[in-house]
């Protein structure tokens, strides 16, 4: 039985690819030393950071505060989690109505359009102070916090995620549409069953990108007098005098986000290896 041998060809683009990936790792090294070595200099060793590391990072306080950080931080995941299943249902409702055909639904797709324009216009912290004090105004009852943050991060990122569903809808070719139409299926059933299936692929990256943004503007529901993460350091610092609570609020947000970033990194960079496969020679 023979083995397969490397022709002498191949076996030269392989020592070049190995001679140019240690290259790249001597290279990443060495500008992370010379990177340190500024950052050290410029910041680190100068007469005012004693102060600054006083006033931001002491561990006494960090220690102190995080209880009251995290229990404020769980209410940030309570509408986060919340945010997820109402955003995502709405804006593919969103999506579905602006892909609708024929002129019967031009009103519709007007409304759908002009919802997506004005929610992605608008910044988050006045929709915050829109509905979060408007609407209980309005109906002259007391919402909870954690009902109003959760309307306010719907009717914000349901314009967004709307768009991408939107585009990732008709990225699809029509051809396969039309096929789908051919074989008797129906236009919900073409939608679930070919369409959506097709345009999740291409749409998911940008959908987790505007995952890891929704995971920090759920720390702006303090405004709405929640007792979150961000309430919460405001409260100890009042009480301290010390910034250092801020930084455990913000390092909580950058421990949560990390996964879903990591995440987005590896499915972009094995989609663009799918798509280019046997381009690279």
């Amino acid at each position: 039985m023979t083995t397969h041998q490397p022709s002498a060809l191949e076996l030269d683009r392989r020592a070049y690819r190995r001679r140019r990936s240690q290259r790249s790792v001597l290279v990443a090294i060495a500008s992370s030393v010379a990177f340190a070595v500024i950052v050290w200099a410029i910041l680190i060793n100068t007469p005012a950071w004693s102060d600054v590391q006083r006033a931001f990072f002491s561990p006494d306080v960090a220690l102190a505060a995080l209880p009251r950080v995290w229990d404020g931080f769980l209410l940030n995941l309570q509408v986060l989690g919340l945010s997820v299943v109402t955003v995502a249902l709405f804006s593919l409702l969103l999506a579905v109505l602006r892909t609708l055909r024929g002129p019967v639904f031009f009103p519709v797709r007007v409304i759908v359009a002009g919802y997506t324009d004005i929610f992605r216009g608008l910044p988050f912290i006045i929709v915050l102070f829109l509905f979060g004090f408007g609407l209980p105004t309005l109906i002259d009852t007391r919402v909870p916090p954690i009902v109003l943050g959760t309307l306010c991060v719907t009717l914000t990122y349901s314009a967004y995620v709307a768009e991408v569903i939107r585009a990732g809808i008709e990225a699809v070719h029509p051809s396969q549409r039309l096929a789908a139409r051919a074989l008797g299926l129906g236009y919900v059933q073409t939608l679930r069953r070919v369409v959506l299936p097709q345009a999740l692929r291409k749409m998911t990256p940008p959908l987790m990108n505007d995952f890891v943004a929704m995971q920090k503007d759920v720390g702006l529901i303090s405004i709405l007098g929640a007792v979150d993460a961000v309430r919460a350091a405001q409260i100890v610092t009042a009480q301290t005098y010390n910034f250092t609570p801020y930084v455990v609020a913000g390092i909580l947000f950058i421990l949560l986000a990390i996964p879903t970033i990591r995440l987005t990194d590896w499915y972009t960079a094995r989609l663009r290896e799918r798509e280019q496969s046997g381009s690279v020679l």
